[in-house]
């Protein structure tokens, strides 16, 4: 397996590349790690999508989404493709990752963040809850790990603890849905979610992943 790296960047989190994986002669495929840690690629993107269709699904009129963490995109792509969306937040935390997807160093990214409903905000997504003010949203996504047994950064454990959760639910609009990707399953999780919404949920998802085939997790809560 080849490996080209396209991208490098260091933040006071470490570091960040990108880079194109090449199998076989086949397509190209980018690959996004984080500190070493393989964070996502788009040979598979189904669980981004999923994410998406959860999220949108568990209500009627999902017209502003929260998500957090951008990732390469296929969860605004999935977002953006629902008509009934008519605005998108997204908050990340790697001001070099929004940037290599405005200049086209990720290639899709520049048509993705061009449409009018998109406003990306660099920041922490804790940060960005807790000072959103009076601002409220239909549908919050959080992909910002592989989970919380599989950290991207440590200072996330606290994305799946009973404070940011809370918080999370105060932006919610009555009637609205957060719904949280996990590379495992993630007990804790659901009993959190369990403490602060009036509902929540698991669910299974399988994937084909470099032909191996996995499991993900999705946990969806609503505010009743």
């Amino acid at each position: 397996m080849e490996y080209v790296e396209i991208a490098r960047a260091e933040s006071e989190r470490g570091e960040l590349v990108l880079r194109e994986r090449h199998e076989n002669g086949a397509s190209t495929v980018l690959e996004l790690r984080a500190n070493g840690v393989f964070v996502m690629d788009s040979a598979e993107h189904a669980t981004e999508t999923a994410l998406a269709d959860a999220a949108l699904d568990a209500v009627a009129e999902p017209r502003r989404v929260l998500i957090g963490g951008l990732g390469l995109g296929f969860t605004l792509d999935r977002v953006l493709g629902d008509r009934r969306v008519e605005h998108v937040d997204v908050v990340e935390i790697e001001p070099a990752l929004v940037e290599w997807m405005r200049d086209g160093t990720i290639p899709h990214g520049r048509q993705l963040l061009a449409d009018r409903r998109v406003r990306v905000v660099v920041a922490d997504i804790g940060a960005a809850v807790s000072e959103a003010g009076d601002t409220s949203y239909d549908v919050v996504l959080l992909d910002v790990d592989n989970g919380p047994g599989y950290l991207v950064h440590a200072t996330n454990a606290g994305l799946y603890d009973v404070p940011f959760l809370t918080a999370v639910r105060d932006r919610l609009a009555d009637g609205g849905a957060l719904v949280v990707w996990s590379a495992d399953r993630a007990p804790a999780l659901l009993d959190a979610l369990r403490d602060v919404f009036e509902e929540a949920s698991e669910h299974r998802h399988e994937v084909l992943l470099q032909d191996r085939d996995e499991h993900y997790w999705l946990y969806a809560a609503h505010r009743r």
